[in-house]
């Protein structure tokens, strides 16, 4: 099964990398993926657009483990392929839940596809939705989302930025 997992730069260390394949030991943890409930509440997108808006919420999710003191003021979303038998349904539930959320149940070793991960200069505008008053949220979170995450193959992880 393809997820889409919400990281952080220091995450990416983890990677191990062969001539073959990369792999990344992932625990239980949240992740986003096309599910069911995704399907149902995009029912005019084809797959590709699922892909895109279960990765856009595992980007919005590692803004979060960004700012919970992340050593890298960097997103990062890993594409990962893990056996079905280990994600389940996801144990949050309320409105702030995307409906393409899971959990990694086990411990597992993914194989990565690639990963995002925001371009150096866009720290600052990470960090700031840390620091800014309810009143400059809104367009704290819009300077981030404004941003693209770059893509690297499983076999330039090493080239990302920090």
């Amino acid at each position: 099964m393809r997820l889409y997992v919400p990281a952080t730069r220091n995450d990416l260390d983890t990677v191990t990398t062969t001539t073959a394949r990369a792999t990344w030991p992932i625990g239980p943890r949240v992740a986003h993926a096309v599910t069911p409930a995704l399907r149902a509440e995009l029912p005019d997108e084809d797959d590709e657009g699922l892909e895109y808006a279960a990765w856009l919420a595992a980007a919005d999710d590692s803004l979060g483990l960004v700012l919970q003191g992340a050593s890298s003021p960097l997103r990062v979303v890993v594409t990962v392929e893990v056996p079905d038998g280990v994600v389940g349904t996801a144990v949050e539930s309320g409105d702030d839940v995307s409906s393409s959320t899971v959990q990694v149940t086990d411990d597992v070793d993914a194989q990565v596809v690639c990963a995002h991960v925001d371009e150096t200069d866009a720290g600052p505008d990470v960090l700031r939705v840390g620091q800014v008053a309810e009143a400059d949220l809104d367009d704290a979170l819009q300077a981030v989302v404004d941003r693209d995450l770059l893509w690297y193959d499983w076999t330039e992880l090493d080239q990302a930025p920090r």
